[in-house]
């Protein structure tokens, strides 16, 4: 079996609405499809990266599958706090000496949450209706510690819990619709949560003559500036980084603000901390840093006034 690359959603801003849509948790893992020829199994990620032996606890397929071969599509998730963590699960997911499998494997528990079938017993069934594949994977899937079958929700009233559980969001998906492989269209749509804060901009990195990414921080209680992130990504226009880039003339200094290093400081430009910036993430990661920073726009809040909880 050659590895293939998974159906893609599309963001959303409207939650779809109907009898035919159904809503499920977007669990901020490891996007991995199990393929079993009858005789062994392998695991790919969706860039057709190799995990077979990542994740041992889910080669021995006879464990949570009757099927004679299979392809399943899921997502492996690691908690922290009850909670679904991108940080822990690349604790496994970012093995790179496979000795320390079994080490880790203790210390960091994953379970698979499949969510479709896109082959079985010799057959492809990606043309088969989502509400189809649901039924074949009830019958051919008896969920483990390590195994689950995501379950269907109403789109709203999902959103609504993970916004509570401040979790990473939702996809909501046509039960009349069939799998594109290699896809990515409005038959499955992500709306996701994200949290933001107001940080500080302590310095910038250019592309050519412009501005192109924001160094961010936060004071912690002692009045220190730390850095928490790097972000290049978000809503700004070419004309706002030009004016941005117009702005930090007067900023510009010699020495990092920075108490704690960056991971990347080639070609920075330090900053006095005085700009404000409205900045959207998926969550805090260990280490006081974001993840998934994006930019959403410049405010006008005195740059002592974002400190950190």
């Amino acid at each position: 079996m050659n590895p293939i690359i998974p159906l893609e959603p599309i963001s959303c801003e409207e939650i779809p609405q109907g009898p035919n849509w159904i809503a499920q948790v977007k669990w901020d893992g490891v996007r991995v499809l199990t393929y079993y020829d009858g005789r062994e199994v392998r695991l790919f990620n969706r860039k057709l990266n190799e995990r077979t032996f990542h994740y041992p606890e889910l080669t021995s397929i006879s464990n949570y599958c009757s099927a004679g071969s299979i392809i399943l599509d899921g997502e492996i998730i690691a908690l922290k706090n009850g909670k679904p963590s991108f940080y822990e699960v690349m604790k496994r997911d970012g093995i790179r000496k496979l000795n320390n499998v079994d080490v880790v494997r203790k210390s960091v528990p994953i379970t698979y949450m499949v969510f479709d079938i896109l082959y079985l017993n010799g057959q492809w069934v990606t043309s088969s209706l989502l509400s189809e594949r649901q039924k074949i994977l009830r019958d051919v899937i008896q969920p483990t510690d390590d195994v689950q079958l995501v379950d269907n929700f109403d789109g709203t009233a999902l959103y609504e819990a993970v916004r509570l559980q401040e979790m990473e969001g939702i996809v909501v998906k046509d039960l009349a619709s069939t799998y594109l492989i290699n896809g990515k269209d409005a038959r499955w749509q992500k709306k996701k949560y994200y949290k933001d804060i107001i940080a500080v901009v302590g310095g910038v990195t250019f592309r050519g003559s412009l501005v192109n990414s924001l160094l961010l921080g936060l004071f912690d209680q002692d009045g220190r500036f730390r850095y928490i992130g790097h972000a290049g990504t978000g809503k700004l226009t070419q004309s706002d980084w030009r004016n941005l880039t117009e702005r930090i003339g007067p900023l510009v200094q010699k020495s990092m603000p920075f108490v704690n290093k960056p991971p990347r400081t080639a070609n920075t430009v330090w900053l006095r901390p005085e700009i404000t910036v409205k900045i959207k993430f998926a969550e805090w990661v260990e280490g006081h840093s974001l993840r998934q920073p994006s930019i959403q726009g410049f405010v006008d809040l005195p740059a002592h006034q974002c400190v950190m909880e």
